[in-house]
């Protein structure tokens, strides 16, 4: 598979522009199409009409400043891929941002979107776009973190590898990036728990020869992750190898209409400071 069209998630939070210039070079460098979403909130929603009646010219307000938001974003999404030499469109869209993303994404190669904040919203809006776009889109996700500048992406990727579906689904939606990489790192964590998996008789052995057959630089590696959490562990081996991607499955499942993820999957969203490709 080749990435040919790539959508990025814009909103009026300072992380935009580096989001749309990731999303540029990746572009560029693919020959690829970048589509710019931007949503205007729904503001007939639970969490805005929570304290009870909200009169009307409130939520016209909201409204407005949404649009006006959304006119600036723009402005700024155009003059970074116009300078970036890339072909891209723009589209605005009303409703919830979950929702209006992940159909766009489904007609995309690479959803490009922010990790978010719980705990700071305003600075960092939609922590919840990363989550429903793993488990609704159908298409890999490129989470990337809330500091931190990255000019380069996927020359050292770090493969997270468990033997598990959503492990191979996420190795498959990465090749375009393996195959271009000067090295790939296939780490397994814990690989003779008996929780591990079908490993094999040298763990990511098997997965870095398939990687190899299709011409990429790909090197088994494990380890255990003793008394301390299996994410810190992936993470602290990313830091030794100097990694500017990590490619990951995604582990979760739906709770009253909430994702949630499992242990190592949410620590490795919440703590990652390099770009994540994540799908499930």
């Amino acid at each position: 598979m080749e990435i040919k069209d790539i959508v990025v998630h814009v909103d009026s939070s300072e992380r935009t522009a580096e989001r749309v210039q990731l999303a540029t070079r990746i572009a560029a460098d693919k020959d690829a199409h970048v589509t710019g979403v931007f949503v205007i909130p729904d503001p007939y929603t639970p969490a805005l009409m929570a304290g009870g009646y909200v009169p009307t010219d409130i939520f016209d307000q909201f409204r407005q400043e949404a649009i006006a938001d959304s006119e600036k974003a723009k402005e700024l999404f155009l003059k970074i891929t116009d300078a970036g030499g890339v072909h891209s469109e723009w589209r605005t869209e009303e409703g919830v941002a979950s929702t209006v993303v992940a159909r766009h994404a489904r007609y995309s190669d690479l959803c490009v979107v922010g990790k978010g904040d719980y705990d700071e919203p305003v600075k960092y809006p939609h922590a919840e776009l990363p989550a429903d776009l793993m488990m609704t889109s159908g298409r890999p996700v490129l989470v990337v973190p809330n500091a931190g500048h990255f000019e380069v992406v996927g020359t050292r990727i770090l493969v997270c590898w468990n033997t598990s579906r959503e492990a191979t689904r996420a190795v498959n939606d990465a090749m375009p990036f393996l195959q271009a990489a000067e090295k790939v790192t296939v780490l397994a964590v814990n690989p003779h728990k008996s929780s591990g998996g079908d490993h094999g008789d040298t763990p990511s052995a098997d997965i870095s020869l398939h990687l190899a057959r299709h011409g990429v630089n790909a090197e088994a590696a494990s380890t255990v992750a003793s008394g301390i959490d299996v994410a810190d562990t992936i993470l602290a081996r990313a830091s030794d190898l100097g990694v500017d991607m990590i490619v990951s499955g995604a582990y979760g499942h739906s709770r009253t209409r909430e994702w949630v993820f499992g242990g190592v999957t949410e620590s490795l969203l919440r703590n990652t400071t390099v770009p994540t490709l994540l799908s499930h």
